[in-house]
């Protein structure tokens, strides 16, 4: 299988980003890699250079999620480093949906952001659709200048690359 559309960003309102990518998986195995810890670590490291020691996942509404990403490589003083963001699950929809708070431990930006993970399939393939809706247009605008997107695009390569296998 090989993954022939790259990430799309959009801002639809003044406080929502989002992602569109394409993969060439069926949608129980897209839905599977955002809920399993022992796929998510293997691709959602963000840019290279990071790894995530903590992947906890109580996949259930009202559970909760926590990860921790380290940095491993790179520029020595960046090395040790850590990231770390949890949420809860408010809705499930087994494969096709699942929406979850987000907020990062070192205060990135102030309060929760909203996700909401769409996965439609059609020929075996499968659109992601991942909104995040945050308090206001300035938070929204702070997160977008984090790189994100670069980040996001990197681990969204893994995960064709996983998907591949």
């Amino acid at each position: 299988m090989k993954n022939t559309t790259s990430l799309q960003l959009t801002t639809p309102s003044e406080r929502e980003i989002l992602m569109t990518r394409v993969f060439d998986a069926p949608r129980q195995r897209v839905f599977e890699a955002h809920t399993k810890p022992e796929l998510i670590r293997r691709w959602l490291l963000g840019p290279d250079g990071w790894s995530m020691p903590v992947c906890e996942v109580d996949f259930r509404v009202g559970g909760a999620y926590r990860y921790v990403w380290k940095r491993v490589s790179g520029a020595a003083e960046a090395c040790g480093t850590e990231m770390a963001m949890s949420g809860v699950f408010k809705e499930i929809v087994v494969p096709e949906r699942i929406v979850n708070t987000e907020r990062f431990e070192q205060s990135w930006y102030p309060g929760e952001g909203l996700n909401t993970l769409t996965l439609t399939e059609k020929n075996g393939r499968t659109t992601l659709r991942q909104s995040m809706v945050y308090d206001s247009r300035e938070i929204r605008d702070a997160v977008l200048k984090t790189g994100m997107e670069s980040g996001v695009e990197t681990s969204y390569d893994r995960l064709a690359k996983i998907l591949a296998s």
